[in-house]
């Protein structure tokens, strides 16, 4: 299958000004400026884009493919979103993870759910693990898990200084850590652990601790949702100064409110000068996002969309962040720090995972694994006439 897109303003993510690209079996083939047309026996579908932009299709680090909530009893258990769900939200790679409800929800359907996305065009990973410990795994160990299940990259969402956490001490922080890491190293997959940040008073100290009093690289730990507490935040800069990536979470932010959103994150982030590969933008979408009382009930909630992360970049844009400096903690940065070959870029031998935006950056129409889509997530070709 070939596709000849002309005239794509190109952010790959950088600036590449006004390009040309020629996608075959699935890969960016060749990108340039005017390039020659092919001849009509190789069945290549032409598009003119007239200029609008293409950016790499965003990679998300921390979705809730199985569905999340529970919190509040078995009714406010969260359904898991159809995969159109995500590719209208310009998600074309995500890594699926349990939280808080890691009994009722186990690996195994979790892994399910991932080879399903995997089966509907997009590119699905996910974490063995859950919320608490000892860890759900499928095989009976992390190690195991990462070893011989395909889609298993790491470890998550491990939560800490949350109170439906297992207030795990640092040792045993230290020991999945490991797990995760020798994991990895074992099979070239990421061997991350990705740590849910809650609103205790410890904050990120267990994380610091855990580099401190260990050997490993400050690499494998992952925390997000450091945006939650304005505090917090501060403690995560320091924290990827350290060397560890730090994921900052598009969940709405009230008038008041003792957070940053994603967007005033990232600009703080940026002007802060700390490390730009650094830093990553999630979604959590599928989750459940809970207003806690003072004696732990839930009070309401809340449920995170996938379309939160495009729309978060979209408001980083309006924010004053130039977009070529706001893409790569929504595309690049995660795929690198996951170790998912090919994604998050726009280049020759990357993968045909491509999102065509309007002005206002919505989304006009998407290419995953080579095929279009539009911006609705259904498959369908850009027109002549939508691109007028």
């Amino acid at each position: 299958m070939l596709s000849l897109i002309r005239n794509a303003r190109l952010f790959a993510p950088a600036d590449c000004g006004v390009r040309d690209l020629l996608i075959a079996e699935r890969r960016v083939a060749h990108v340039g400026a005017d390039l020659d047309a092919l001849p009509s026996w190789c069945g290549c579908t032409t598009i003119d884009l007239q200029g609008r932009l293409v950016v790499p299709a965003l990679v998300d680090a921390h979705v809730h493919v199985a569905g999340g909530g529970g919190e509040a009893g078995f009714g406010s258990r969260i359904r898991p979103p159809a995969p159109h769900v995500y590719r209208a939200a310009g998600t074309g790679t995500l890594v699926g993870l349990l939280g808080t409800d890691d009994t009722t929800r186990s690996t195994e359907e979790l892994v399910a759910w991932t080879r399903e996305l995997n089966a509907h065009g997009l590119t699905a990973r996910c974490f063995t693990g859950g919320y608490h410990l000892p860890p759900r795994t499928l095989t009976g160990s992390v190690r195991g898990d990462l070893a011989w299940i395909d889609v298993i990259i790491g470890v998550g969402e491990l939560a800490i200084s949350d109170h439906r956490s297992s207030h795990p001490t640092v040792q045993e922080i230290l020991r999945i850590a490991s797990d995760a890491h020798v994991g990895g190293l074992m099979t070239g997959k990421a061997g991350v652990l990705h740590l849910h940040l809650g609103d205790g008073a410890a904050g990120l100290d267990p994380v610091r601790q855990a580099i401190r009093d260990g050997d490993l690289p400050a690499r494998v730990f992952h925390p997000s949702h450091v945006n939650r507490r304005k505090a917090l935040f501060e403690e995560a800069l320091a924290l990827a100064r350290e060397g560890s990536t730090v994921d900052i979470t598009a969940f709405p932010v009230h008038e008041g409110e003792d957070a940053w959103s994603a967007p005033d994150a990232l600009l703080r982030y940026l002007d802060a000068e700390a490390p730009r590969e650094r830093v990553t933008v999630s979604s959590d979408g599928g989750g459940c996002l809970p207003v806690f009382t003072p004696e732990g009930e839930v009070a309401r909630y809340e449920v995170a969309a996938p379309a939160a992360l495009l729309n978060a970049l979209r408001d980083a844009v309006a924010a004053g962040i130039a977009l070529a400096d706001a893409l790569p903690a929504f595309t690049v940065n995660p795929a690198r720090l996951l170790r998912v070959t090919g994604k998050g870029t726009i280049g020759p031998g990357s993968a045909a995972d491509l999102l065509v935006l309007n002005d206002d950056l919505s989304l006009h129409a998407a290419m995953y694994g080579g095929g279009w889509y539009d911006a609705s997530g259904e498959p369908g070709i850009p027109s002549p006439e939508t691109l007028r």
